[in-house]
């Protein structure tokens, strides 16, 4: 018996259908932010996610996450806390230095914005083929990896300062 053998996509289709793809998760992302959106900038919801996922951290290296300047990335968290998101403290090993840490309103921020999230996107997914779910599932995560980003189980829980 003969199979019909489909080629796989060319890295210009493939790059078309994370687009599309993309269109369709800045849009649910927008949705989700709206509720917060007076609260905080893009920006600051995006660094507000990099110590939810990688914990406690300096403002050099949560500028570098966010791709802001640190002086840039200290005037947001400064922002983030007089709102009462993050907390700021010296770091115990050096003093000098100065770390900032999810507060638990951030956290709940962020969980409030990913469960809204989540629920849209679970409705999307609920159209994909069960046949070919495992493929999306690997390709996602090959994708999310291939940019650093840390799976949802794994963000922090409060990591101690």
């Amino acid at each position: 018996m003969h199979q019909n053998v489909v080629a796989p996509p060319n890295d210009e289709e493939l790059v078309d259908a994370v687009l599309g793809a993309s269109r369709v998760l800045v849009a649910v992302a927008a949705r989700s932010l709206a509720e917060v959106g007076e609260e905080v900038t893009l920006t600051q919801y995006r660094s507000l996610v990099v110590l939810a996922s990688r914990g406690p951290q300096g403002v050099a290296a949560l500028a570098d996450a966010v791709g802001v300047t640190s002086p840039t990335a200290s005037r947001m968290c400064e922002r983030l806390v007089k709102k009462g998101l993050v907390t700021r403290r010296a770091d115990r090993r050096d003093r000098r230095q100065v770390r900032v840490a999810l507060s638990p309103a951030g956290r709940q921020l962020v969980e409030g914005v990913t469960g809204r999230r989540r629920a849209e996107l679970e409705q999307l997914v609920a159209s994909i083929p069960p046949e070919t779910r495992a493929g999306v599932v690997d390709a996602l995560g090959h994708l999310s990896a291939s940019a650093g980003e840390v799976p949802e189980q794994d963000w922090s829980t409060g990591w101690d300062l």
